[in-house]
């Protein structure tokens, strides 16, 4: 039983140390990361849109739910996202890993503090 209470309370607390490892990232830094990394397709000026949809506000947020962005492929309209820390990391990570079929021609990034970083940027953009 105390084994079970163990596991029961580690998937639990998941959600909330995983969250807290994104913010432990560092936004100023992140903020020059997505400009190397990001910013030729996407911006974060509220309303602003690329080649890719504007990133403002993406924590949350539905994929494909930009209403003045058309360029989303089946692939992540059908995807069913919703835009949490987690799920931008491995999006980031590995972008046709986890929407096969999207239109992002992007292979990933593989620094595991980069996407930390990239994340709190995003996170602090509301």
């Amino acid at each position: 039983m105390k084994n079970y209470s163990i596991l029961l309370a580690a998937l639990l607390l998941y959600p909330a140390i995983s969250q807290q490892s994104f913010a432990a990232g560092d936004a100023k830094k992140g903020a020059n990361v997505f400009a190397e990394e990001c910013g030729d397709c996407h911006s974060v000026t509220p309303g602003k849109n690329k080649k890719g949809p504007g990133l403002f506000g993406v924590i949350g947020r539905n994929a494909a739910s930009v209403p003045d962005f058309s360029g989303y492929s089946d692939g992540i309209k059908q995807s069913g996202i919703t835009w949490s820390m987690d799920k931008l990391d491995a999006y980031i990570t590995q972008p046709r890993k986890i929407v096969p079929g999207g239109k992002m021609k992007y292979d990933g990034l593989d620094d595991a503090g980069a996407r930390s970083d990239v994340i709190a940027y995003l996170s602090s953009l509301k």
